[in-house]
């Protein structure tokens, strides 16, 4: 299915297309001119659009402290711009395997210039594995045209996202359109990596989304994980409190 929208933009690099599209309310990037890679609305450009990325932000839920933020893949920098514009103390580091992607993001998408923000162009496993840099939380969102890239389910690089965390550290992972068997890997390297501390649910869209804890998942209330979901609802523009209660309500916590 075509997007609907004017092409206003269509470059190629060494890995392929990178299409914007504008609508009358609307910019979105693709990577093959069917598929939504990010989505940014006119009137809101730090918001999340995109149901599947303010569900990933449920990580936040469980951070006491939140001072630095590592996300694995740019896109349009949704995600990078929406935490920026809510935390005005919070380093973002962002590692993008394609130049290209990140110039187009900072043309066309808003992509602010700020010394809180620190663009990577690395290939994620390769920064993951020599980083010394430690996050509060990681989002790991690797997608290309062909779906979800195999990199985001090898064993090295989930124990490595691991060790990259504080030691109440989260990372929060995007699973969407895998194979049953891509799948079955994911989970089965995660239970092991993780030693069973995740936890995880879906969303409208179809996408699986999964937190995984370096240590163990804190005790926290109900009404006190609720609480939190409210403020950070106020603070970032998205309901964060209904994927509180979906979150609490799938894992029974």
């Amino acid at each position: 299915m075509n997007i609907n929208g004017t092409c206003i933009s269509h470059t190629i690099d060494e890995h392929g297309p990178i299409y914007v599209y504008e609508t009358r309310t609307s910019r979105i990037l693709s990577f093959d001119g069917k598929i939504y890679q990010s989505y940014m609305k006119l009137n809101n450009i730090n918001g999340l659009a995109l149901g599947y990325t303010q569900a990933m932000m449920t990580g936040l839920l469980f951070i006491p402290i939140l001072k630095t933020v590592s996300i694995m893949g740019l896109g349009a920098g949704s995600m990078a711009k929406n935490l920026l514009s809510s935390f005005s103390e919070l380093n973002v580091h962002v590692v993008e395997y394609r130049d290209a992607v990140a110039k187009t993001a900072k043309k066309y998408f808003s992509l602010p210039d700020t010394d809180r923000l620190f663009i990577h162009i690395d290939d994620a496993v390769n920064h993951m594995k020599n980083t010394n840099m430690k996050s509060d939380i990681i989002f790991s969102d690797l997608y290309t045209s062909a779906g979800m890239d195999p990199k985001q389910i090898q064993s090295s690089y989930l124990s490595d996202c691991k060790n990259a965390l504080n030691e109440q550290g989260v990372l929060v992972l995007n699973i969407w359109h895998t194979t049953l068997k891509s799948r079955q890997e994911l989970d089965e390297l995660l239970a092991l990596e993780f030693e069973g501390r995740l936890l995880s649910f879906e969303v409208e869209s179809g996408n699986t989304i999964v937190l995984a804890f370096k240590n163990n998942i804190p005790s926290i209330k109900r009404t006190e994980l609720l609480t939190k979901g409210k403020w950070l609802q106020e603070e970032m523009n998205i309901p964060m409190e209904r994927y509180a209660e979906l979150l609490l309500d799938t894992q029974n916590l």
